[in-house]
C-alpha cells in the first residue's frame, strides 16, 4: 500500500509550494543511490519522487487530497508517480537537481548542461545586475540654478562611458539622482542595474543656503550702519541695489522674496542679505577724538539689557 505522500516527505497537509520543494530536496539528497549506499535507499528515494511529483503539481495535489493515491479512476498517481511514459522528475528544476547531485562524480553537471555537452542545454535564469554608487561633486551654482555634469557610466555591454546628467535646481548635499540601466550588467540576459549619484555640493565663497533660501554677508562701515545706504549685491542670477536702512545692526536680514533657489514647478525661496558691520583698525588722531566726541553723545545700548 503506498505511504501518505505528506508523510512521505515529512511536511504537514497545509505545507507551500515551497516547503514541499525543500522537503524533497533535503530527502533526495539523502537518499540518492549514488550517495547512500544502505538497502533502503534507493526504494526511499522513489517514495520521495513519487510524492514529489505528486504535490508539486496543484491539479495533483487537489486530486490526491480528495481521492487519496488511487484516483477517482484508480490509478492516475500509482507506480512511479505519473501517467504512463512521464518521468518521474517531471516537476523538478534543473536547477534544484543540479544542486542536489552536486559533487556525485560530475552528476550534477550532466544536469545542468543537459547530458555530456549533448541534448538540451538548460536556459541560465535572467538575473539583473547590482546598482551602483558613486559620488559626484557638484558646483554650487550648478545645483542651485541647475544644469547639467558630465559623469562616468557603463554602457548595456559595461563599458564605461561619460554622459551628461541634468542637475535639477535646489538639490542638496546628500541627494540622490538615479540613472537608469548604468550600474552591473545583468547575467542570463537579465537588465543591467541603475547608477544611483550621491550628490555632494561644493562651498561657495559668498552663497550660503538652507534648503532653497540663499544668504549672503554683506559688510557695511559703522558710518553706513549709522546713516543708512544703498549697496548693490550679488543673486544668483544678476545684482540688485539693497538699501541698508539707517541705524541698522550687525546681524540685521534683509529679506529680499522669491530670489533664492527656484526649482521647476515649486515655490522659489527667499534671499538674505545678512548685514555685518566692520569697524575700522587704523584711524589717526583726528578720527579717533572724532569718533570719542560722538560716543559721549551716544546712549549706552548695554544699559538695558544689563545694567
Amino acid at each position: 500500500m503506498t505511504r501518505d505522500y505528506y508523510e512521505v516527505l515529512g511536511i504537514a497537509r497545509t505545507a507551500t509550494a515551497d516547503d514541499i520543494r525543500r522537503a524533497h530536496r533535503k530527502l533526495a539528497k539523502e537518499f540518492h543511490p549514488d550517495k547512500n549506499k544502505a538497502p533502503e535507499s534507493a526504494k526511499r528515494f522513489s517514495q520521495v519522487q513519487e510524492a514529489y511529483d505528486t504535490l508539486s503539481d496543484p491539479a495533483k495535489r487537489a486530486q490526491y487530497d480528495q481521492f487519496g493515491a488511487s484516483g477517482p479512476g484508480g490509478n492516475p498517481f500509482s507506480g512511479r508517480g505519473a501517467a504512463q511514459g512521464q518521468s518521474p522528475w517531471q516537476h523538478a528544476d534543473e536547477q534544484d537537481l543540479g544542486d542536489m547531485l552536486g559533487g556525485l562524480g560530475g552528476i550534477g553537471d550532466f544536469f545542468r548542461t543537459g547530458g555530456s555537452g549533448r541534448g538540451r542545454t538548460a536556459k541560465p535564469r535572467a538575473h539583473a545586475g547590482q546598482d551602483a554608487e558613486l559620488e559626484v561633486t557638484v558646483d554650487f551654482m550648478t545645483a542651485a540654478v541647475g544644469g547639467t555634469r558630465s559623469v562616468p557610466t557603463r554602457d548595456a555591454a559595461g563599458k564605461t562611458e561619460a554622459i551628461d546628467v541634468r542637475i535639477p535646481a535646489g538639490i542638496s548635499s546628500g541627494g540622490f539622482l538615479r540613472i537608469p540601466g548604468r550600474g552591473f550588467p545583468g547575467s542570463g540576459g537579465g537588465p543591467p542595474g541603475d547608477l544611483m549619484l550621491v550628490i555632494r555640493v561644493a562651498r561657495h565663497p559668498w552663497f550660503h543656503h538652507v534648503g532653497l533660501d540663499i544668504s549672503i554677508e554683506v559688510p557695511i562701515t559703522i558710518v553706513e550702519a549709522a546713516l543708512g545706504t544703498t549697496v548693490d549685491i550679488p543673486l544668483l542670477k544678476g545684482s540688485v541695489s539693497l538699501r541698508i536702512p539707517a541705524g541698522s545692526t550687525s546681524g540685521q536680514k534683509l529679506r529680499l522674496p522669491g530670489k533664492g533657489i527656484a526649482p521647476t514647478g515649486k515655490t522659489a525661496g527667499d534671499f538674505f542679505a545678512v548685514l555685518q558691520i566692520v569697524a575700522p583698525t587704523t584711524l589717526d588722531a583726528t578720527d579717533a577724538a572724532a569718533l570719542k566726541e560722538l560716543g559721549a553723545k551716544l546712549p549706552n545700548p548695554r544699559e538695558r539689557r544689563w545694567l
